[in-house]
């Protein structure tokens, strides 16, 4: 049975417009001209009655509900050919280039070893598989399948922490040294905290190519998040994640102007600064796209082709922490996973025998900066629009998923590394952190929610008070009926 002819048996149910208003049946040439209409299709997007959803049966039939077309959403249609989808197109090249590069005797002569670039080649085709087939995220600048190939990169940088969790410490060390010979080589403690006299002479000998390491992180922290208090209070608590575990690593172990005057009062807020007037220029900016074809002269060629790697279009993200139960959890849970981010790496090269410039942690922090950035704009639509998003997106599932994996690796490989327990203090401070954490929802969303429903309670029980003693009462047709009871 089609949608347009129900069950006879089944009574329709009319859903009136709001302006009481029938238009006529559209004809077949005036609904394809419809369709065709582009202004119409965004018209269309909007699922159900003015985006309510309307069940099959109690639709009216005469109205235009949405029609849903598949692979008729266009991203951006301003440069065409890089959106026409050429899957089999790039299947055939990979294919072409795969069989030239294994069976060429120019690219492997006899007797060199095949490992290495056989690896690399199949990391190569998961990622075009990734780049064709995978679900887009939510930025198409400059490319979705830029993206989407990101997405794969850390799928399979989740595999390789999968297949490390299975090692031992001896053994994940020996293995870095196939990527690396240079790797696997104890490391010499550095401290921070050797001379803390606040003079201008140790200020001055503090500032060195981590301070610009430090301006830049929290300039892309800025971008992903796009909050000023939010950065400010990831801030402050990272430089209280560096006083907890100073004790376990040598290089938190900093004076207390580092921590609070070169870090949090200098680099920090430079990068936070410039970051947020950075989003608040493309807040402002008024996007116009045309097509490639559509530019006059070189310059305004180039000029398109360099805005490609500019945002399509800018959201504002307003974190309501405190607005809901749900929005506090979202904006806790989100801290904690960009806080563990970011201490993550600090244990990893330290248990792994890696100096803090080495390529394999300057790109780890560079993809973490990319994986995050469509992560957390995927958490703001989880948080934000309830109504519409019903599930994580695949790019903020696999950053926890990430981030938990490199927790258990580190958990499982620090066994023995680090025999310091932990101060006092420090286990006071966050017991009473987490309890605060734990009770200020209570007293925020719990005591109203308590007293609401009590108050429902007491209205119930007052309303269906003297229903009890005279009669049952039942609503029909918006008139209170009282039935008196048969007596036996």
């Amino acid at each position: 049975m089609s949608q347009t002819d129900p069950d006879p048996k089944l009574k329709p149910v009319l859903v009136p417009s709001p302006a009481r208003t029938e238009p006529a049946m559209l004809s077949s040439t005036e609904d394809e001209g419809f369709l065709s209409d582009p202004a119409a299709l965004e018209d269309e997007r909007r699922p159900g009655l003015n985006g309510e959803p309307v069940g099959v049966f109690e639709a009216d039939h005469s109205k235009r509900y949405t029609r849903i077309v598949p692979f008729s959403e266009k991203m951006d249609s301003s440069v065409e050919f890089f959106y026409d989808p050429r899957t089999l197109t790039a299947l055939a090249g990979a294919l072409v280039a795969l069989a030239w590069v294994a069976m060429s005797s120019d690219v492997l002569p006899e007797g060199r070893s095949k490992e290495r670039l056989g690896i690399y080649c199949a990391i190569g085709a998961f990622l075009l598989f990734a780049m064709l087939q995978f679900r887009d995220g939510p930025f198409i600048r400059p490319h979705p399948a830029f993206w989407r190939i990101v997405l794969g990169v850390n799928l399979l940088y989740e595999l390789a922490l999968v297949f490390l969790l299975f090692q031992d410490r001896e053994s994940a060390r020996h293995l870095m040294t196939h990527l690396d010979s240079a790797l696997g080589v104890p490391l010499p403690d550095k401290s921070y905290g050797d001379a803390c006299e606040f003079t201008v002479q140790n200020l001055w000998d503090q500032i060195d190519i981590f301070c610009l390491a430090h301006a830049l992180g929290w300039f892309g922290k800025a971008l992903i998040l796009r909050d000023y208090w939010f950065c400010w209070i990831l801030s402050v608590m990272f430089e209280v994640c560096e006083y907890s575990l100073q004790h376990q690593l040598a290089n938190f172990n900093e004076c207390w102007w580092d921590h609070w005057i070169m870090d949090v009062l200098v680099c920090n807020w430079l990068g936070i600064y410039l970051g947020i007037k950075t989003c608040q220029f493309f807040e402002v900016k008024k996007f116009s796209w045309h097509g490639f074809r559509a530019s006059r002269g070189i310059r305004a060629k180039t000029k398109r082709v360099a805005s490609q790697l500019l945002p399509h279009d800018w959201t504002v993200f307003h974190w309501h922490g405190t607005r809901s139960l749900r929005d506090y959890v979202s904006v806790v849970a989100l801290l904690t996973i960009l806080l563990a981010g970011e201490l993550n790496v600090f244990y990893l090269k330290t248990i792994l025998y890696m100096q803090p410039e080495h390529p394999i942690v300057i790109t780890r922090l560079a993809m973490i900066f990319l994986w995050a950035l469509p992560a957390c704009a995927e958490m703001y639509q989880y948080c934000s629009s309830t109504s519409r998003v019903k599930r994580m997106g695949a790019h903020m599932w696999l950053l926890m998923a990430t981030v938990a994996t490199e927790l258990l690796c580190i958990r499982k490989w620090s066994v023995g590394l680090f025999p310091a327990p932990f101060p006092a203090r420090v286990k006071l401070f966050w017991a009473v952190f987490g309890a605060l954490l734990v009770l200020y929802p209570l007293v925020k969303f719990g005591v109203p929610a308590l007293r609401r429903k009590l108050r429902r309670d007491v209205k119930r029980r007052r309303r269906d008070g003297p229903a009890s003693r005279s009669g049952s009462v039942s609503p029909v047709n918006g008139v209170v009926v009282q039935e008196e009871k048969k007596k036996e």
